[in-house]
């Protein structure tokens, strides 16, 4: 049997941290090396397992990720995006790949990124979700077919605790959509509709967003025709699907060169 791959997990304490730490200890082909949180967190230096809820594992959270040095292989990291930007760099200095499931980045560190990514390999997704990335699929086969006649909208819920808007796989869903259909996101997109606005442009795309409770992520792509509609949605009630996502993307990069890639390049999609 092959040895299985090193994985460091940042964000080890947050929900998406102990759904990672809980779902490596059982998938095949890789096994958790490191556990990282921000200095000064009050879970530095207990059992990743036992925040996990899974008992004892004999990792307990680092407060740095230069410290576990070389003793992993690929970097899973769901954290904010400055935080990410910071990782993939040392990642970069350390000869180590990275699988980045992180939102909102800006301009500028996306570009941050790519520049690591000229140096090592990089999976960088905003959605995991095996589910997810088979509806981006759809949802280009169903622009195609249904091209300009119809009225595109675009609805995702999530959590209270979620700090960006609308979601990344929100805006990869529009993105998806406006390709297909021969536009620019970034010159059709409207994001929310207040007062007076006059009749719909049937050449924009429109998001809707909800933050509220423990919504674990859903989406909402709506293609609204004269007389019918289609709609194709995606609901996640476990992050564990995230989490398998991600290792599963962990285990596929160890034989990729440098570069940027998504999960439709894990998944072969």
């Amino acid at each position: 049997m092959s040895t299985p791959i090193r994985i460091a997990i940042t964000g080890a304490a947050g929900r998406m941290g102990r759904t990672l730490v809980s779902a490596s200890q059982d998938f095949d082909g890789v096994r958790l090396a490191g556990a990282v949180e921000v200095p000064g967190n009050p879970f530095v230096g207990q059992d990743a397992g036992l925040l996990s809820g899974i008992g004892e594992i004999g990792v307990p959270v680092g407060d740095s990720l230069q410290a576990i040095g070389n003793d992993f292989d690929v970097l899973v990291d769901f954290t904010v995006a400055e935080a990410s930007t910071e990782n993939i760099h040392i990642c970069r200095a350390a000869g180590k790949r990275a699988v980045v499931g992180t939102t909102g980045f800006t301009v500028a560190q996306r570009a941050s990124v790519a520049a690591d990514a000229e140096h090592i390999a990089v999976v960088l997704a905003p959605n995991m979700s095996v589910g997810v990335n088979l509806c981006f699929k759809l949802l280009e086969v169903a622009a195609r077919a249904l091209g300009d006649e119809v009225d595109v909208e675009i609805i995702e819920a999530h959590h209270r605790h979620k700090v960006d808007a609308p979601s990344g796989t929100a805006v990869r869903m529009g993105e998806v959509v406006a390709e297909a259909l021969g536009r620019d996101l970034a010159d059709c997109a409207v994001y929310g509709r207040e007062g007076h606005t006059g009749e719909r442009d049937r050449r924009t795309i429109g998001f809707e967003t909800v933050r509220a409770g423990d919504i674990v992520g859903e989406h909402t792509v709506m293609f609204a025709g004269t007389g019918e509609r289609v709609e194709i949605t995606h609901r996640a009630s476990s992050r564990v699907n995230f989490a398998h996502g991600a290792l599963r993307a962990a285990r596929w990069i160890m034989d990729k060169d440098a570069g940027i890639y998504d999960m439709q390049d894990v998944l072969g999609l």
